[in-house]
């Protein structure tokens, strides 16, 4: 498919700075429009997202350099060749920066790009995306939809005086209709809400729109506090909804050492995989994810025996961050039994459509997932979450860039039950 047309420029993402977004014309006149996301909590072997660095301008997060490589470099070169194939697209764009972590061009200048091509394919051949996908990248028959992994209790970089680590979710289980799972979630959402009342604590929301509570006695509490709502919604634990936890515990990993400000404790490695154990133990945990830090590979392994214990899928994130490379490796180290995928982390769809694949050779859980820091309006990656027939998605539970998430999932259901 010949493009004619690409027009970059720079939108507000969720956290009060710039990303990129950009607007694809093929030569039939179908349109594609996409932009990128970026993590406040980001792991550092994440593709790059590349900023200006002029701190006279949006304290140096601004995407105009981002802009003039589409403009001068990506730009005069797509617009001369002709693709077959979205994998054409992103490898050439893939050679033309030449790194391995995409720090010439910006990970989230090149992803823009390799997801509005996408989406005005899709629009000439009048799919929606994840069908586009499902037949770009010949992947299996999608029988059931994502189910939510909703974001309820935040802390770590997400949100300040909170909880030590980063996330909380409400995780949907059975079989239920997707629109359904999603009421329950979000319906032991506000109970939760009320149960914080009730403690004094307060209800004000971090960055992906979930309660970021200041004052909580323990790192344990927040489970309390899901486990007391799910009942209180008319649900039953374990059963109707369970809890997922996102340690991201790269973020109070120094010095080899794990640190937890809220307890006032310190732990190796095999403690921080014992402190865990009780969680696993007394809770209904659907799924556990970066509970240790990204680059502890001696220790994954164990933390996922751990888990294996309990039947509960340990994610791998910033030790994966949606790269195949180190997926496989976590897969040879028996060290992950799921994975996040974050289309900005790699920066192309089809390296992320490849992670998602090695995944499903292997088995393994995949959550596609929102980011934290600086989210947008676009609906990607529910679309790449069908296609690739992911277990959940992990979205926050209000404020509109997150909620265009949940959206975009009703409306496929819809679609598909038309």
């Amino acid at each position: 498919m010949h493009i004619s047309h690409i027009t970059a420029y720079e939108i507000i993402a969720s956290g009060g700075y710039p990303t990129l977004e950009v607007e694809l014309t093929l030569s039939d006149g179908s349109t594609g429009v996409a932009s990128v996301p970026y993590g406040a909590s980001a792991g550092s072997h994440e593709a790059t997202v590349l900023v200006d660095g002029d701190k006279k301008r949006y304290n140096g997060n601004g995407m105009l350099t981002a802009i003039d490589h589409v403009d001068e470099i990506l730009k005069p070169v797509l617009t001369q060749q002709t693709f077959t194939t979205q994998a054409e697209l992103d490898k050439t764009m893939i050679g033309i920066d030449g790194t391995t972590n995409k720090k010439k061009l910006g990970g989230n200048t090149i992803l823009a790009i390799s997801l509005a091509y996408a989406k005005a394919v899709a629009s000439s051949r009048k799919q929606p995306l994840y069908t586009y996908i499902l037949e770009e990248f010949k992947l299996p028959t999608v029988r059931t939809l994502p189910k939510p992994m909703l974001v309820t209790i935040e802390g770590g970089k997400h949100a300040d005086n909170s909880t030590d680590l980063q996330e909380f979710c409400l995780s949907a289980m059975g079989s239920k209709p997707t629109h359904e799972q999603i009421r329950a979630t979000l319906e032991t959402y506000h109970q939760v809400k009320k149960i914080l009342h009730s403690e004094g604590l307060s209800t004000n929301v971090g960055n992906e729109g979930a309660f970021a509570p200041s004052g909580l006695p323990s790192n344990e509490k927040p489970l309390e506090y899901l486990v007391a709502a799910i009942k209180q919604a008319g649900y039953e634990p374990g059963k109707d909804i369970g809890i997922s936890i996102d340690a991201a515990a790269s973020e109070y990993y120094i010095d080899k050492t794990y640190h937890l400000k809220l307890e006032k404790t310190s732990y190796d490695s095999k403690q921080m995989v014992e402190y865990y154990r009780p969680w696993l133990e007394k809770y209904p945990i659907v799924s556990f994810e970066d509970m240790l830090d990204e680059d502890d590979w001696d220790n994954w392994p164990a933390m996922q025996k751990l888990c294996a214990e309990f039947t509960v899928p340990l994610i791998g994130d910033d030790l994966t961050v949606t790269n195949t490379k180190r997926l496989q490796k976590a897969i040879e180290l028996s060290a992950v039994s799921g994975v996040l995928v974050k289309l900005n982390q790699i920066g192309t769809l089809t390296e992320t459509i490849e992670c998602c694949k090695l995944a499903q050779k292997h088995n393994l859980m995949i959550v596609p997932s929102h980011r934290g820091g600086g989210e947008t309006n676009d609906t990607s990656m529910v679309d790449v979450a069908v296609a690739v027939g992911a277990s959940y998605i992990k979205v926050g539970p209000t404020r509109g860039e997150r909620v265009s998430k949940y959206n975009r999932l009703l409306e496929i259901e819809r679609e598909a039950t038309a």
